[in-house]
């Protein structure tokens, strides 16, 4: 396959995967602000169908792209002295297999959850638990950040790891502020249990 082929299709697994995170991270927004639990699990769901709609298929582009132009161009294993391309082989691998282990199945468990609650008629304790947990709602916050670091090493390309440590320094930082600031704005308190999620 041509370095330009390799590069479209690695262009158009960033673009793939860019719009998903973007989605589901206006989705998870836009669900704490909702009270009703119908809209709730409506938004839950589309987090579901960005992730596996656009993101795991934007990855699995560049993956393999990435992959190939690193083995046809960029000398395989001799990539790890070029600071930037290891920097971002490194976090694109962290990202992959967080988004899948963690994120991922969190929103998936949450959106089966949002189900029982629905054929319930109400909010359920263990949706109400699920909801407040911090690991993944940090994880999910840390997913755009680490994406933009990726970006910013293959379009400036340094020659040493600063821009590796500082920028995910910054990543963790923003996903850390994301994590404590956003519950606080839209508190996910449901007022009983008549199907409510509860308003802010």
């Amino acid at each position: 396959m041509s370095y330009e082929l390799l590069r479209l299709v690695h262009t158009i697994g960033l673009v793939l995967i860019g719009a998903g995170l973007v989605g589901v991270f206006m989705m998870d927004l836009r669900s704490r602000q909702l009270p009703e639990l119908p809209q709730f699990a409506e938004a839950v769901r589309a987090i579901a169908v960005f992730y596996d709609g656009l993101v795991v298929p934007g990855a699995i582009l560049l993956a393999v792209s990435g992959t190939a132009l690193i083995a046809g161009y960029h000398g395989g294993w001799a990539f790890l002295g070029q600071p930037w391309l290891a920097g971002m082989v490194a976090l694109f691998v962290f990202e992959f297999v967080e988004g899948n282990t963690v994120t991922r199945l969190y929103f998936l468990r949450m959106r089966r959850l949002t189900r029982q609650a629905l054929a319930q008629g109400r909010v359920t304790a263990e949706l109400e638990r699920a909801r407040g947990e911090r690991v993944p709602t940090f994880t999910h916050f840390l997913d755009l950040p680490i994406l933009f670091l990726i970006v910013a090493l293959g379009v400036t390309r340094p020659t040493d790891w600063t821009m590796f440590f500082a920028g995910s320094a910054v990543a963790l930082t923003a996903a850390a502020l994301l994590t404590a600031a956003l519950p606080r704005l839209y508190p996910w308190a449901p007022a009983g249990r008549g199907g409510k999620v509860g308003a802010a």
